[in-house]
């Protein structure tokens, strides 16, 4: 459907031109599953609830699928739970599962009890797992084939049982009678495969796995490193409870992109995970706010550091046209070496044996962009009037403290990480906080030298 008559339709839907939604959905029914999540994003709770009553069931699994669908667990909530177990039927069970971890504990004991006494085995089963490990994000509906079989025999398997697995493009041999992994293969070895073939001889002895309990982060980097289409989950004894397939790590890297980013701003992950229009503003304020009093009080310290050197401001009044200046340059320079820190953590090209390597690495760097910055520095200085003391002491606090945030953005990092703090949670904010204080401190120790104060 065109961009207009989208905007169109969303608008007869905001206005309600008729109370009972007459023919809203059948104007919907015909959007495409991708434009339909993206309509219904844009209502508020009730009229998405409302149009996705109208929808039939196998549309609104459809739409269910689409990786852009917020607030799914919210909807079906709003629906009679005999309707909310058929379209949790139809979902595949790791966005099953997904689903029914995010709704609310009454609400989930009113559908469960409607679902099929399979399903509900398998929903009990996975929900054992914490929601951010590989358990978590799996699924058990898996091509499992015996080491007895064929090519062509394996090939005609999967055509039979291909509806009702959400992947096939990923299969695993398993021991008879037991789920202990032997190999795995891929359709695409399948199909290029001699038929006549053991299928033991196409499939891969060792493929790569994943533990049940591994975080979902460290699983989908695992996924990238590899390149696979879908990894296994085993449990501790080796045996194989389901796989994760590549859609599902997209899922997990925005999932932790938005946390990172969150962090990194001292907000609280969680403040974003609605529309933006549609978060409350006391929530949002409740998710920044603790960290903002953290920083506040810290940033008095910078306060403290002023008096401390009152007489020497007073002395040379022309100190404080720079303290703006250099206490920016600071923030920015670990501003800049805490994001390529973590950056660098998070890919695992840094661990925490290479802290000596980092720091001499970004010390170099700070001396570098200290000498380049503090040439510039000098030369402003002059222009703006200041004496040839005074701008070689503003230049050579440039050096300083380029060299000092980008060797403390280095080392913040790195000592998070090893005292098991998210690094992104605590290193942007308190660089800035502390180049601050201590940038001044720099400033007026230098000054108090080569001005004589």
């Amino acid at each position: 459907m065109p961009g207009q008559d989208l905007k169109q339709l969303l608008e007869r839907i905001h206005t309600r031109l008729d109370e009972s939604f007459v023919g809203i959905g059948a104007q919907v029914s015909d959007l495409p599953a991708a434009d339909l999540a993206d309509l219904l994003n844009e209502l508020n709770l009730a009229e998405a609830a409302s149009v996705v009553s109208m929808l039939p069931t196998t549309r609104i699994v459809e739409l269910f699928d689409q990786p852009t669908m917020r607030r799914r667990a919210a909807i079906l909530e709003r629906l009679e739970p005999e309707r909310a177990a058929q379209i949790l039927s139809g979902l595949s069970a790791d966005e099953r599962t997904d689903v029914i971890q995010k709704m609310g504990l009454h609400p989930r004991y009113r559908v469960l009890p409607k679902l099929s006494a399979d399903i509900q085995k398998e929903v009990e089963k996975l929900l054992q797992y914490p929601p951010h490990t590989a358990g978590g994000i799996m699924t058990t509906e898996f091509v499992h084939l015996e080491p007895s079989m064929t090519v062509s025999t394996a090939i005609a398997h999967i055509r039979s049982v291909a509806w009702e697995k959400e992947s096939i493009y990923a299969c695993y041999v398993m021991e008879p009678g037991s789920r202990h992994l032997l190999g795995a293969v891929s359709l695409r070895d399948l199909v290029m495969a001699d038929p006549d073939s053991p299928v033991t001889k196409v499939m891969r002895r060792r493929p790569i796995t994943v533990n049940a309990l591994d975080d979902q982060e460290a699983v989908a980097k695992k996924i990238g490193k590899y390149n696979l289409l879908a990894v296994p989950v085993l449990e501790k004894d080796r045996s194989v409870v389901g796989f994760v397939t590549v859609d599902d790590v997209i899922d997990v890297l925005i999932e932790e992109g938005t946390e990172d980013i969150l962090r990194m701003a001292a907000v609280e992950p969680g403040a974003l995970d609605k529309p933006y229009f549609h978060n409350p503003i006391l929530r949002v304020v409740r998710k920044r706010i603790g960290w903002l009093l953290l920083l506040f009080v810290a940033e008095t310290f910078t306060g403290t550091v002023l008096r401390f050197y009152e007489n020497e401001l007073a002395s040379v009044v022309a100190l404080s046209f720079f303290i703006p200046l250099l206490i920016g340059t600071g923030g920015n320079a670990g501003s800049q070496t805490v994001t390529t820190i973590i950056r660098s953590i998070a890919l695992g090209e840094i661990r925490l044996r290479d802290a000596g390597r980092v720091l001499a690495r970004e010390m170099s760097t700070g001396v570098i962009i200290g000498l380049l910055i503090g040439s510039v520095a000098f030369g402003r200085a002059l222009l703006w009037g200041a004496h040839t003391p005074l701008a070689f002491t503003v230049s050579l606090t440039v050096l300083a403290i380029c060299c000092w945030s980008t060797t403390v953005g280095s080392l913040i990092p790195i000592a998070a990480e090893r005292f098991g703090v998210d690094p992104a949670v605590l290193s942007a904010p308190l660089i800035t906080t502390l180049v601050d204080a201590t940038g001044l401190v720099i400033y007026f120790t230098i000054a108090k030298v080569i001005l004589h104060l």
